[in-house]
């Protein structure tokens, strides 16, 4: 199987940026695409999405946040309780985060933990998921703790993030083609939740494009970068959209071979279904977006700070600084913008939402969403 990564080089991504530059262009799609508004209200639709995520290998969090034996994060996805934690064998595994007694999550947010022990009637697990113990199990006949571990779903680590499959093994196959986005030297330093009332793909939608940037962003990112000049590349399902600074035409003096991207761009890794993974100037985020319901989604964001060309590693008091005016620089517009078109999907303003040639990473994304939803309810 010929697994190479189709995405350009550096010197061949920062050549384009120029041309784009010196001529007021962009990358360009070849398709208008039209999303039905009923996409984003209809509980139909979104319990097909949610089975479809529970079928996928989809990223759950870094690598870097499960250091040490018994690291583990527990949270939801795609709906589901689950429980990832790194063994005393130093593999992760996944496990839904229910105690096989009654139900109850036997853990909460993240941590570091010899042994899961359930709060509500103290059966214990091992970092294998193995039963290890139930208080008074004469008055449980016929219930062997061999029997009774947590439950396991699939697991996969690759270039520093933690994939889960909640419908069996994760198919490696399928992450051959993601390029290793995240490394060893890379640390991770700070998360923030929120929770908007809009459908997850308008939230996601709003990493894919740069034509919003000069409108939206006038005070924010629009001084520092450019509007609507962006390189866009499709991998599979998956796209990488490359955000060029003003201070990108510091390199057009330097040897095109000795060029260097980071700190020059922001690179947006949409990689299918849910999950952003941008590297930007000091630091890297993954950013997953958890429909919760057709009009509410949980948005997670974990932090790391950066590798440079040159091996060295971002600190953490750049990084902090640098993520603390991502967001004040355009995040919470981007989600008050998701929101603010959610609240007009319910009237007779439009049938549809349209994606132009300007947003083609977008129409990739409906695109590979509809024929996955299509194959998943044939399959």
């Amino acid at each position: 199987m010929n697994t190479e990564i189709p995405l350009l080089s550096e010197q061949k991504i920062l050549e384009r940026i120029f041309d784009h530059i010196d001529n007021k262009t962009t990358d360009l799609g070849d398709t208008v695409w039209k999303e039905p508004v009923a996409n984003y209200l209809s509980q139909e639709r979104f319990e097909s999405e949610i089975a479809l995520l529970r079928s996928l290998p989809v990223v759950f969090c870094l690598s870097a946040m499960l250091p040490d034996k018994g690291s583990y994060v527990a949270r939801k996805a795609a709906g589901t309780p689950l429980l990832v934690v790194r063994g005393d064998d130093g593999k992760v595994r996944a496990f839904i985060n229910g105690c096989r007694h009654r139900g109850m999550q036997v853990a909460k947010n993240s941590g570091c933990a010899r042994a899961f022990v359930c709060p509500y009637h103290a059966w214990t697990y091992g970092l294998e998921g193995e039963l290890k113990h139930i208080p008074g199990h004469a008055g449980f006949p016929g219930v062997e703790l061999k029997d009774n571990g947590l439950v396991e779903v699939g697991a996969s680590e690759k270039g520093g993030l933690v994939y889960v499959n909640q419908s069996g093994p994760v198919d490696a196959s399928m992450l051959e083609i993601v390029p290793d986005l995240f490394s060893e030297q890379q640390a991770y330093f700070d998360q923030s939740e929120y929770t908007d009332d809009a459908n997850w793909k308008l939230l996601a939608e709003t990493t894919m494009e740069g034509y919003h940037i000069k409108a939206l962003h006038k005070k924010s990112f629009y001084p520092y970068g450019f509007d609507n000049i962006n390189v866009v590349e499709s991998f599979g399902s998956h796209t990488r959209v490359v955000f060029p600074f003003q201070r990108i035409e510091k390199l057009r003096e330097i040897d095109p071979k000795d060029r260097r991207m980071l700190g020059m761009v922001t690179s947006v890794y949409q990689l299918f279904p849910n999950v952003a993974i941008s590297i930007l100037s000091k630091h890297s985020t993954v950013t997953i977006f958890e429909p919760i319901s057709p009009t509410r989604t949980q948005i997670l964001i974990y932090r790391a700070t950066n590798k440079s060309s040159t091996g060295a590693t971002t600190d953490f008091e750049e990084a902090k600084r640098d993520a603390d005016f991502v967001k004040a620089a355009g995040f919470d517009e981007d989600r008050e913008a998701a929101c603010a078109i959610q609240e007009t999907l319910g009237t007779k303003a439009n049938q549809h939402l349209t994606f132009g040639h300007f947003e083609t990473a977008i129409v990739h994304f409906h695109q590979n969403l509809a024929q996955h939803l299509s194959n998943h309810k044939g399959s």
